[in-house]
């Protein structure tokens, strides 16, 4: 792989981190002060509900992190090293991470929801929880596939 398409790929990593951010600092007060409006006798729902957030964007940025360092080894020609394998680990279990912090918050998010009548909000935290799900299992596979190859071509340099 050339250094131009691993090149594009740290900036496509960058990119998918702003919007992230963004929601960090405008969106996720906006929705946890929202929680307490709805429900003002249980105003510790505010902190709850940006404590999850605030939460799950800490594995999100450091799967992110995981996937640049992941992006330097295939610059080093270190693809197939034990190196790339922890990042994919590291990067499967931020993602599980991910889907159990906001399985966690689907109780808050469905009250949230009943409350103001709005089941989107119950969605996108399915929809989030799936996508991190699936991304744990892609993890997995080229974890896999990866160590194999390893081993295979430490195999192959031990027979040659």
């Amino acid at each position: 792989m050339g250094r131009g398409t691993t090149l594009f790929l740290k900036a496509a990593v960058i990119v998918i981190g702003l919007p992230v951010l963004a929601l960090c600092i405008f969106i996720v007060p906006q929705i946890a002060g929202f929680a307490a409006e709805l429900y003002p006798e249980h105003s510790y729902l505010k902190v709850l509900v940006a404590a999850d957030l605030y939460a799950s964007a800490v594995p999100f940025y450091y799967a992110l992190y995981q996937a640049f360092k992941l992006l330097g080894y295939i610059d080093r020609n270190e693809a197939f090293s034990e190196l790339s394998v922890r990042a994919l680990t590291t990067i499967k279990y931020c993602a599980i991470a991910i889907s159990g912090l906001i399985a966690a918050g689907m109780p808050i998010y469905f009250l949230m929801a009943d409350k103001d009548d709005a089941p989107g909000l119950v969605a996108i935290g399915l929809i989030i929880i799936f996508a991190s799900l699936v991304i744990a299992v892609f993890a997995a596979v080229l974890q896999r596939l990866l160590q194999q190859a390893i081993e295979l071509k430490s195999e192959n340099d031990l027979t040659v």
